[in-house]
């Protein structure tokens, strides 16, 4: 940890720095990229900006609580640790260690479908709550198969992400050869080569851990979990509709949170069907671009929602005035997706511990600076915000 502490580690940005160093550039550009011309991407960072603090003064902070209560469940820090496909290709204590660290911050991990550990060990390793977001990836029998693995496993939550029709074309994987990479012969990973070997200790960590791995959360109807490939294909054949959250109601006891809402009426739409919560989201900029930055759709939907159900954000948080603002604005907590995935990549649990340790100072900090003392008493009246997101729906 001395190594991340400062000065060399002071933000998330240089834990992104960090990760660029370490990974070859293939993964690197897989986790730091977005759709085509990655216009949202850049936009739910740099749409923070226009929102401005109205603090009061003279205002002696004594303890200062972070904590909030999210589906039923109490957290320690109002940001968890949200679902980053590929983690163990990332590092390769992936998914394990992110849950691992989301427990000792006493918050809580969303699992991906796309993981390389199994779901159980990931459930094992934290003391936190675990929630897990099903692709439909594999047919509905592999996703009751894993739904009935999560309810014994003691995971809390079902989320159901609603925006991946198709993959969108994140331009950087197909110029990186991440095709190649996961599933190509020999003679069509040749050109990639010299930037893997570029990176040895990444390499080296790689082969240590067996190799590239296999979706282990979705085990096929021989028994075998699937191969690690690129899930275009798949995402196109396993896409999610209204229709089928009735069925997964059906399936699934617990709550449902549905992750990739933008728009009032599909807000008013996933509560008719029986959404417990849901994830102002657009993919962290890597389906359509074009889109809105969630900050500036997240008035509209907690407007259009009107205390029916929980309404959680992810989207540019880099900082923690950002997850401040963000609660401000309604969001009951914030998701973590390349906040913490930097530090996964950068430094395994250390990193990963340094990412939080920075956004949970950030966020003590700022409820300092702003005169209060604890997140329940944060609302609209904390800041100024563009007045044409102050629509009625």
């Amino acid at each position: 940890m001395r190594d991340l502490g400062p000065p060399r580690v002071i933000n998330i940005e240089d834990l992104r720095r960090l990760a660029q160093r370490r990974l070859p550039k293939v993964i690197f550009d897989y986790l730091d990229g977005g759709a085509e011309g990655e216009i949202t991407l850049r936009e739910n960072c740099r749409v923070f900006a226009d929102v401005t603090f109205r603090p009061r003064q003279a205002v002696a902070v004594g303890k200062c609580s972070l904590g909030v209560r999210v589906l039923g469940q109490d957290i320690a820090f109002p940001a968890i640790l949200a679902p980053v496909g590929y983690s163990r290709m990332i590092h390769p204590g992936g998914e394990v260690v992110a849950a691992q660290t989301a427990g000792e911050f006493g918050t809580g991990y969303i699992l991906s479908t796309i993981s390389g550990h199994k779901l159980e060990d990931v459930k094992a390793a934290t003391r936190g709550p675990v929630w897990y977001q099903l692709y439909l990836v594999g047919g509905r029998a592999a996703a009751e198969r894993a739904m009935e693995r999560i309810r014994a496993a003691g995971f809390s939550a079902l989320v159901i992400t609603v925006d991946t029709p198709v993959a969108g074309m994140r331009e950087r994987d197909p110029r990186n050869g991440m095709k190649q990479l996961l599933g190509g012969s020999l003679l069509a990973k040749l050109p990639f080569v010299p930037d893997i070997l570029a990176h040895a200790g990444w390499l080296s960590s790689l082969l240590r851990d067996g190799g590239i791995p296999k979706l282990e959360n979705i085990v096929l109807e021989n028994n075998q979990p699937m191969p690690l490939v690129d899930v275009t294909a798949a995402l196109a054949e396993s896409v999610v509709e209204w229709s089928d959250l009735k069925w997964l109601r059906k399936a699934w006891p617990g709550p449902m949170v549905v992750k990739g809402i933008l728009t009032a009426d599909d807000a008013r739409r996933a509560v008719d069907e029986g959404a417990a919560a849901m994830i102002v989201s657009n993919h962290g900029g890597r389906q359509l671009d074009g889109v809105s930055a969630t900050l500036r759709a997240l008035p509209e939907i907690v407007a259009a929602v009107d205390g029916q159900a929980e309404v959680l954000m992810d989207g540019g948080i880099r900082r923690g005035a950002d997850i401040v603002k963000a609660i401000c604005l309604g969001a009951r907590a914030v998701l973590l997706g390349r906040g913490y995935a930097y530090g996964l990549a950068a430094a395994g649990h250390a990193g990963v511990t340094r990412a939080l340790t920075i956004l949970r100072e950030d966020v003590e900090r700022t409820m300092r600076l702003l005169g209060c003392a604890s997140v329940a008493e944060l609302n609209s009246s904390w800041v100024e915000f563009p007045a044409s997101w102050r629509r009625s729906f």
